[in-house]
């Protein structure tokens, strides 16, 4: 067994994600041919599982192209396309790889459909700090202030050549909705082309498996948003996502009041009316950036949303920690109690 042991600061971490591997997972990790490794990536920790001959081989090469992924797309890093984005706004155009305009496209057709309340210009509110330790609340004057940089209809694209514009001075991205799953999703590729038995990739409360450990299928523990000890239940899976948002993924209490990471883009401050949803698929391009915006939409609007998306079975919990919504597919799922 090969391992990669992550950054103390991002093990604690890595368990804010509703999503948990079942217990049974760690004996099999003991036998031949089945390789765990993990890096800090993507403001979480990434986890990966796969069983084969070339097991170590495709994680390493995994993990390698979701980090070449993040550095185009991280707000945190001066050499990425979004940086680039951040100097330029309200000068230019920046060219931009593929890769990033595939997830600006797809983040403006959910602005568009949410009605501006998902907006990854959401990023012009940077007064906020998550930081274990070292919380930041921005003043409501800051906020103000930075209220007329929160467009996303001033984020123009034009894929043909290649180029993004943020139209106003500083404007400022947050990818961190809508561009995890897409990485996630290009490390399951490359460890797909391996030819292994079975993989998985976990990282913090987004899952992505394809075939089975040991002949068995994955499976996976939805954490309780209100009460992020114990869990929902479990779901079995052996090719597919699951993925989830929650208000306890980053957040802090300050004076008694509790604050999380999805900002309603009128207001800058946090989301209400929804504590966590999750979500399973098929397919990426199903779930991609829905969690945050069940978040934003509220309960009625969001359970409304989440009962159109096709091929899709999900789980919805409300302000005061009850289930609004299950689909018939998952509310099946989740009537076992969760195993060891």
């Amino acid at each position: 067994m090969q391992t990669t042991a992550p950054l103390s600061r991002r093990r604690c971490m890595a368990g804010a994600g509703l999503l948990v591997l079942s217990a049974y997972l760690g004996p099999a990790m003991a036998r031949a041919g089945t390789v765990r490794m993990s890096r800090p990536l993507l403001g979480t920790q990434i986890d990966i599982v796969a069983q084969g001959t070339l097991a170590a081989r495709a994680a390493d090469l995994a993990l390698s192209e979701m980090a070449r992924l993040e550095q185009l797309m991280s707000r945190y890093r001066n050499d990425s396309e979004v940086a680039a984005l951040h100097r330029a706004a309200g000068r230019h155009p920046v060219d931009v790889s593929p890769e990033t305009m595939a997830v600006l496209q797809q983040a403006l057709t959910l602005s568009r459909e949410s009605g501006g309340l998902f907006d990854i210009t959401i990023g012009a509110y940077d007064g906020w700090s998550f930081k274990p330790g070292s919380p930041r609340l921005p003043s409501a004057q800051e906020r103000r202030e930075q209220r007329h940089l929160v467009d996303h209809r001033q984020l123009h694209l034009d894929p043909a050549k290649g180029q993004a514009q943020l139209m106003r001075r500083g404007m400022k991205l947050d990818l961190g909705g809508v561009a995890k799953l897409p990485i996630l999703e290009a490390g399951m590729r490359v460890l797909k082309s391996h030819g292994l038995d079975g993989a998985m990739i976990n990282g913090g409360g987004d899952v992505l498996v394809t075939g089975q450990l040991d002949g068995r299928d994955w499976r996976i523990g939805l954490r309780d948003p209100a009460n992020p000890s114990g869990l929902l239940g479990t779901v079995s899976l052996t090719d597919g996502v699951v993925a989830s948002s929650g208000d306890y993924e980053r957040h802090f209490v300050l004076d008694g009041r509790h604050f999380h990471h999805v900002l309603n883009p009128e207001t800058g401050l946090p989301a209400q009316g929804v504590r966590g949803v999750a979500m399973v698929a098929r397919d990426v391009n199903q779930v991609n950036g829905r969690g945050a915006m069940a978040m934003l939409l509220g309960p009625d609007a969001a359970a409304q949303m989440l009962s159109k998306l096709p091929g899709t079975e999900s789980v919805l919990v409300n302000g005061d920690g009850r289930r609004w919504l299950s689909s018939p597919g998952m509310a099946r799922r989740l009537a076992t109690p969760a195993a060891g």
